[in-house]
């Protein structure tokens, strides 16, 4: 109870910058007390000139002194940079908190992208994401300081963010080689630095949403620490999500180090919650398949009721899916988890210039064919499209005409 007077009183404190609008707004109030002081009943609208002026001015000081207030809370929450556009955000807020509840699970620059144009159109979003991830800054942290790699979520909460454009600059700020921190990336350091302080990798990245203003949440789909490991075809065995295309190999299947893990929480409960499931865009064996490994995911997925789409990649990936058409692409996702884990699929129809098919081609990627009666033979719906978009000289997945994609598949 003295906590809670305490904490009243503290709106008082000097400096705030609050204190002369309470106090004009308590004025204008007793103005408009004194203006209708002494009128009996009957004469209620029959006031004197001077009890009107007091009215007026009564009114006047109560309504400068509410907008006043406002506005200095307004300075607190809102940076003064975007105050102009305090309707707008309110009024996206609002509607973007209306729309649909979206699971994406995958990994890598794939479910970033798509994460970038679902999130204009819902902030219901829950991005599930591997923590299979050895390679580069990622894998450094993970050796160094035993704890989830923080590439793959770093990326998603970026794509998620709302905050401005130099913070989402900031945390994928990655330092020059010539220093100790050369190839880390500054959001990877921040959520290393965040899980020591609070002992918790889930809670970290938690903590690292808010800094973001996230719209949706990023979750792990796992929180015990796994090896992502490949058989080949020739029957050999390679360990480590890193390592697994630099064989060159045809692969035969992969599976998590342990086996039996248990899936998080929070995404079993997005999973349940979900309105539509998108799996992909992204590399099939080292960023879709690690989180269907963990079983309880897929048993999740399998009992949702939502609508259920697996994006195809538009590009084979040397040492992963060489030769692959879309068939083959779900063939390995539903011989990994299970035949009910998608109902749709997504796939380009797009053509692609012969220049930079020639670029492609001389890194061994190729076009993802794909025969719409093959998919439909194994019980799966295909939605044809021009889903590419053209970046120096790159080929992309365009993220907007994506998501209205599988918003309509939603509406259908």
């Amino acid at each position: 109870m003295i906590n809670k007077i305490r904490r009243i009183f503290l709106w008082l404190y000097p400096g705030i910058g609050i204190k002369r609008w309470i106090g004009l707004i308590a004025f204008g109030i007793v103005l408009l007390l004194l203006g209708f002081r002494g009128l009996p009943p009957s004469n209620f609208f029959v006031i004197k000139l001077l009890d009107a002026i007091i009215l007026v001015s009564g009114l006047g000081l109560l309504i400068l002194g509410i907008k006043r207030l406002i506005g200095a809370m307004i300075n607190v929450f809102v940076p003064p940079s975007r105050q102009d556009e305090l309707v707008d955000i309110l009024y996206v807020r609002k509607q973007l908190a209306r729309g649909p509840k979206i699971v994406a699970i995958g990994g890598g620059t794939g479910l970033s992208m798509l994460l970038t144009g679902l999130k204009e159109y819902s902030s219901n979003i829950s991005a599930i994401v591997t923590v299979a991830d050895d390679g580069g800054s990622s894998g450094r942290i993970r050796k160094q300081f035993d704890i989830l790699p923080p590439g793959d979520i770093r990326n998603c909460l970026v794509a998620l963010a709302d905050a401005s454009s130099m913070m989402r600059q900031l945390f994928q700020f990655r330092f020059e080689e010539g220093s100790e921190l050369a190839g880390h990336s500054f959001g990877n350091l921040f959520i290393t630095v965040m899980t020591r302080l609070t002992g918790d990798f889930e809670k970290a990245v938690q903590e690292t949403s808010r800094v973001l203003a996230l719209r949706g949440q990023v979750l792990p789909s796992t929180l015990e620490k796994v090896v992502l490991v490949a058989k080949f075809k020739d029957g050999s065995i390679v360990e480590g999500e890193n390592n697994i295309p630099k064989q060159r190999k045809a692969i035969e299947k992969v599976f998590l180090k342990p086996a039996d893990v248990s899936a998080s929480k929070e995404a079993l409960r997005a999973i349940k919650d979900a309105d539509v499931i998108v799996l992909g865009p992204g590399s099939l064996f080292t960023s879709i398949l690690p989180n269907l490994l963990v079983h309880q995911i897929t048993q999740a997925i399998v009992n949702s009721s939502a609508v259920k789409v697996y994006v195809c990649n538009v590009m084979t990936q040397p040492g992963e899916t060489d030769g692959f058409n879309a068939a083959m692409h779900i063939k390995y996702l539903i011989s990994h988890s299970h035949p009910r884990i998608l109902d749709y699929c997504i796939v380009n129809t797009a053509k692609i210039p012969e220049h930079i098919l020639k670029r492609y081609a001389s890194e061994g990627a190729y076009p993802v064919a794909y025969s719409r009666k093959s998919i439909q033979a194994m019980g799966y719906r295909v939605i044809e499209d021009d889903t590419i978009t053209l970046e120096d000289q790159m080929v992309r997945h365009d993220t907007l005409k994506l998501a209205k994609l599988i918003l309509g598949l939603l509406e259908e």
